[in-house]
């Protein structure tokens, strides 16, 4: 496990070790996860621009005011679509379009959005609701901004907060998951993430990918989640909330740490980070190679289990990160006509 003084050794090192004027892009930071680390990297940085999206403009002038009482220096937009709804991948294409327009260079991406419901309902692009928030949209995210994020000289690095370690069977006849059942659905999502990040990792060796899980972390997702589902699980964490839950302010502390460290090099060596602090080592990444520039990792900032990565291994001997990028592409072409 990264301790947490490791964690804050480490942030503490981000505003003399990384150039000013950092920029990064959060998706899903009007609450919750996203917004507390977003906070981090205002508090962090030196003279970061910061551009985020949500659907809350109240949120949004709320937390325009905090990251200006962390950092004055720093700069902090809330994107043109106020209300943008980024499960549509239209949507999306529209946001980038706007960021592209005003960022020339993007250090960070941040995709933590979701959607408080395990439901089986579609988008108005035929997308299941909860697979088009965790996977398609930001995997289009991820795909429109790239160009950006290598363009810069020196930090580059993608994080995606879902289910970093939870990987399990991939059901290759359902990537959708429109009929995968749901115990099985969240090992379902978690391989389809880690093999579509797989996917454009090969494409981009200069730039890291982190997809992690954040633990069981007391948000307004929390409160929002519907059915019998959402009674257990906010029950769970008000009877065990002390030992199980991670506060909400130091998850945003470790999501920064994965979203600065040299722990998650990209897969070519010589992209800026943070420094190892003393005793830390580099990560192993998903396919089993230290610094591989992919890491799927827990809350507690270690790499996923051996099993999982034999898991990740069976997966990709049998050609699911092509199966996987195929289907993903034939999605985005279905939806918009193009790539």
């Amino acid at each position: 496990m990264v301790s947490l003084s490791a964690v804050r050794s480490s942030n503490s090192l981000i505003s003399s070790r990384l150039p000013p004027g950092l920029v990064a892009v959060f998706v899903g930071a009007t609450s919750g996860i996203g917004e507390a680390t977003l906070k981090q990297f205002a508090k962090n940085t030196r003279k970061p621009r910061a551009y985020f999206i949500g659907r809350s403009q109240a949120a949004a002038d709320r937390i325009l005011a905090e990251c200006k009482a962390l950092n004055p220096a720093g700069e902090y937009i809330f994107n043109i679509f106020k209300k943008a709804d980024v499960s549509l991948i239209r949507v999306v294409d529209e946001v980038c379009r706007e960021i592209k327009a005003k960022a020339k260079v993007v250090n960070l991406l941040f995709l933590s959005q979701g959607v408080p419901s395990m439901d089986r309902n579609e988008t108005s692009e035929h997308l299941h609701l909860l697979t088009a928030l965790t996977y398609y949209s930001r995997l289009r995210f991820i795909t429109n901004l790239l160009p950006t994020i290598q363009a810069s000289t020196a930090f580059r690095r993608i994080v995606y907060v879902a289910g970093g370690g939870n990987e399990g069977p991939l059901d290759y006849t359902d990537f959708p998951a429109l009929r995968v059942p749901l115990a099985a659905l969240r090992g379902h999502l978690c391989s389809l993430v880690t093999l579509g990040l797989e996917a454009v990792a090969r494409t981009a060796p200069d730039v890291s990918f982190v997809h992690d899980y954040p633990g069981m972390v007391r948000t307004t997702l929390l409160s929002r989640m519907k059915g019998l589902r959402g009674v257990v699980i906010r029950t769970y964490g008000f009877v065990l909330g002390w030992w199980v839950c991670v506060p909400l302010e130091e998850s945003g502390e470790r999501h920064l740490y994965l979203a600065t460290s040299a722990r998650f090099p990209a897969a070519r060596k010589g992209v800026l980070s943070v420094p190892l602090g003393e005793g830390e080592e580099v990560a192993v990444g998903s396919t089993g190679e230290v610094g591989g520039g992919m890491y799927s990792v827990g809350w507690d900032g270690e790499s996923a289990s051996e099993g999982v990565r034999e898991l990740l291994m069976g997966l990709r001997e049998t050609g699911m990160v092509e199966e996987v990028w195929k289907h993903t592409e034939g999605e985005f072409k279905r939806i918009t006509g193009g790539l």
